[in-house]
């Protein structure tokens, strides 16, 4: 299992340029849940029913609403942050470590084939950030049509892009276009 701070920012993510008319989403199906969880959480993921792929999508959207609110300066919204305390109660619990090549994570029993199983480790990190000491790096891109979601640890923590190859590059272009356009 994949234990990074922001795990929860990914896979609020995984859909993308909210800003826009029709965002793009990536987890269209249980399958494609199944195959982002083996990716980034374990390589047990399994499928699930169409109920708990919903639930998934569901608490994704409150992670996402959380975390834009937090990265806006705003306390997140008092059903959002009901909601995340009852998938967090619902979920596994963390109670054995496992040791792995690059240190330790939680073992999690992942035969079972609810979302919140597999997704325990997303909520946790999700827990972890709201109450640990990277709360305040969380920001969202400056492209108001993007929204995605990161952690800043760049040295003067004042990233503004969700990437520069990405949004950054755009903007630099737009202003470039705009100030060689002024007479």
């Amino acid at each position: 299992m994949v234990n990074r701070p922001d795990l929860c920012l990914e896979f609020a993510n995984t859909r993308y340029w909210r800003g826009q008319p029709v965002p793009t989403e990536t987890l269209n199906s249980a399958e494609d849940l199944s195959a982002w969880a083996a990716g980034n959480i374990s390589k047990e993921a399994r499928p699930l029913a169409k109920r708990e792929f919903e639930r998934a999508i569901e608490a994704r959207e409150t992670i996402y609403r959380v975390f834009d609110a937090t990265s806006r300066g705003k306390p997140p919204a008092a059903p959002d942050l009901e909601a995340l305390n009852d998938l967090l109660a619902a979920s596994p619990t963390r109670t054995t470590l496992r040791r792995e090549r690059s240190g330790f994570s939680w073992d999690v029993d992942m035969r079972g084939s609810t979302a919140l199983g597999q997704l325990a480790p997303v909520l946790w990190t999700a827990g972890d950030l709201l109450t640990g000491g990277k709360l305040d790096k969380v920001r969202r891109c400056a492209n108001p049509e993007c929204g995605w979601l990161f952690l800043d640890d760049s040295r003067a923590g004042k990233r503004r892009w969700c990437s520069m190859s990405a949004c950054g590059n755009r903007a630099k272009a737009r202003r470039h276009y705009h100030k060689s356009r002024e007479p």
